[in-house]
């Protein structure tokens, strides 16, 4: 009977962590979406179809779109890794803001421009290493 009863709390327990852990998943994919990876995942989508055919790249969009939802959840079981369900609930707060409206319209613009600037001072590191290689 002890048995029974600790499998049936053990089981409980599973269900009410699993239901906890599933709206912890649904916030975080949410703040995913808010910070602008969405138009970042769409621009990939759009990008890798350039090489579709045009009598083809709705068919393309459509199926390629469907596999968003899975990069999504592996994507937020990272950030769950790191982040609380409580920093999570405050990002979200925080991208509903006019200010975190505005980052995320602009990350893309932002990324892009530091990625050149990291380019830049790659190629300059290579210079200096050159200098010193031989």
């Amino acid at each position: 009977m002890k048995k029974l009863l600790f499998a049936i709390a053990f089981i409980c327990t599973l269900s009410i962590q699993a239901q906890d852990n599933s709206e912890f998943k649904t916030q975080t994919i949410e703040f995913l979406k808010l910070t602008g990876t969405g138009d970042a995942f769409n621009n990939a989508i759009a990008q890798i179809g350039a090489m579709v055919p045009e009598e083809k790249k709705e068919a393309y969009t459509k199926e390629a779109s469907r596999t968003l939802d899975d990069v999504y959840s592996k994507i937020a079981e990272v950030y769950m890794e790191e982040f609380t369900e409580e920093d999570i609930a405050e990002l979200v707060l925080f991208y509903k803001s006019d200010l975190g409206k505005k980052l995320s319209s602009k990350q893309t613009q932002l990324t892009q421009s530091g990625m050149m600037i990291g380019q830049t001072w790659g190629m300059e590191l290579s210079q200096i290493a050159g200098k010193y290689a031989n």
